[in-house]
């Protein structure tokens, strides 16, 4: 049985899967602005619970409804107000993925356990799913439903890590960009260009830090994170601002920023390549792009262009080397489906039914301090604590037997 609140339960999904990493690239908040825009969008749409997930190719939100209230993608996106053009509000509306009762929560099981990623087998993503929940509930956005859905998704998605072979030998987005990096046979004393210092940046340093490449210098717009970053492997740093003055050359750049807005314009650029012919390499793992159109037209000539988009191709290989284990995957995902069935089922007695403790005390102390006070007056000790003990025993049977009572009715309801 589908408990209301499931009912009204929704996921709109805006993925790579289905649209442009560019119009996907729209739904991504400024952090700063978060709080206000998601409050002022659960308010617009009428939502009893909202949870916002935004990762590098997607961008997730799930839904509680008022009861009689159901929203569909345009809803969403127009509450939105990103200013798009006619022809872009169709195509992203037209390539939302909309998941509702079950299918969302099944949907929401296999996101965290990474089977709807770019690249099957990144952990990365149960970790912001998780962050993401905490962000939101922070700021009032979410409830009963939402935490223990949340609660349930990182279970199933924990299992999945455990139970089968589809983490094996995981390759992340960074390590696709990294493995693509050793492919064009770039030498370890390489020239390093690294704009952005976030978790994308801090995975790729590792990765190059470990295979030798220590020639790097970051840019940040804290310096403190850049500073931060680049004592762990020896590396230099400077705030962002002293971008256009890096005159020493490069070449590699590796970018990943959440500026909305080309970091890397030619400008720029060609200040960074010194009026070098060697040829440079730019990786670019930012939703949106951090280089400008510009700059992409040399890519023809001297220039390697790598982003996401490209990644995707090895991104599809991976998929189909993978895909045997993810029947496996399934089965656990149905398995998880049905418990959480029966644990808000639980959850939703436990409510209706609170009130029963404090009633049955509220009867108690009627009977013991005014319907019966004359005659208990008249009992002795012993006869008193014998009484004690047997109303005891009755407010705790009162309180638990008619729960499980409801517990078994509903059970055996959705059967």
């Amino acid at each position: 049985m589908i408990t209301q609140a499931l009912r009204r339960f929704s996921v709109f999904a805006f993925t790579h899967k289905v649209l442009p990493l560019e119009m996907v690239g729209k739904f991504h908040i400024d952090p700063n602005f978060i709080q206000d825009k998601l409050t002022a969008l659960k308010k617009t749409l009428k939502l009893d619970e909202l949870m916002y997930l935004s990762t590098c190719n997607r961008v997730e939100f799930l839904v509680v409804q008022s009861p009689g209230n159901q929203i569909d993608a345009k809803d969403l996106v127009a509450a939105m107000d990103l200013d798009l053009s006619e022809t872009d509000f169709n195509l992203i509306t037209k390539g939302a993925e909309v998941h509702r009762a079950d299918d969302g929560v099944k949907h929401l099981f296999r996101v965290s356990a990474s089977l709807d990623s770019m690249v099957i087998g990144e952990r990365e993503i149960i970790t912001q799913v998780r962050k993401s929940y905490e962000d939101c509930h922070k700021i009032g956005l979410t409830g009963d439903f939402i935490r223990l859905l949340i609660r349930k998704t990182i279970e199933t998605a924990k299992l999945i890590f455990t139970e089968t072979a589809i983490f094996k030998k995981p390759v992340s987005v960074v390590s696709l960009g990294f493995h693509r990096l050793r492919d064009l046979n770039m030498p370890a004393d390489s020239r390093i260009v690294m704009i952005g210092a976030g978790k994308t940046n801090r995975a790729m340093i590792r990765f190059l830090a470990k295979h030798g490449y220590k020639n790097i210098h970051i840019y940040n717009r804290s310096v403190d994170k850049a500073v931060a970053l680049a004592n762990e492997v020896g590396a230099k740093a400077s705030a962002l601002t002293e971008l256009p003055n890096h005159t020493t050359g490069f070449d590699i750049c590796i970018t990943c920023t959440s500026s909305g807005e080309p970091v890397l314009t030619e400008a720029i650029y060609d200040t960074l390549a010194q009026g070098e012919k060697s040829r440079k390499v730019i990786i670019d793992l930012a939703i949106p792009g951090d280089v400008s159109t510009d700059v992409l037209a040399k890519a023809e000539t001297s220039l390697k262009y790598i982003d996401i988009a490209m990644l995707k191709v090895i991104a599809d290989k991976n998929l189909a080397e993978r895909s045997s284990e993810i029947k496996n995957c399934e089965v656990i995902i149905d398995t998880k489906l049905m418990e959480f069935h029966d644990m808000y089922r639980d959850r939703e007695v436990e409510l209706a039914m609170r009130q029963i403790p404090q009633k049955v005390k509220e009867i108690r102390d009627t009977a013991l301090g005014t319907v019966y006070a004359k005659e208990l007056s008249e009992m002795n000790a012993e006869s008193r604590e014998v009484l004690d003990k047997v109303i005891a025993y009755m407010e705790k049977k009162y309180i638990s037997v008619p729960m499980k009572m409801a517990k078994e009715v509903m059970l055996n309801k959705s059967k």
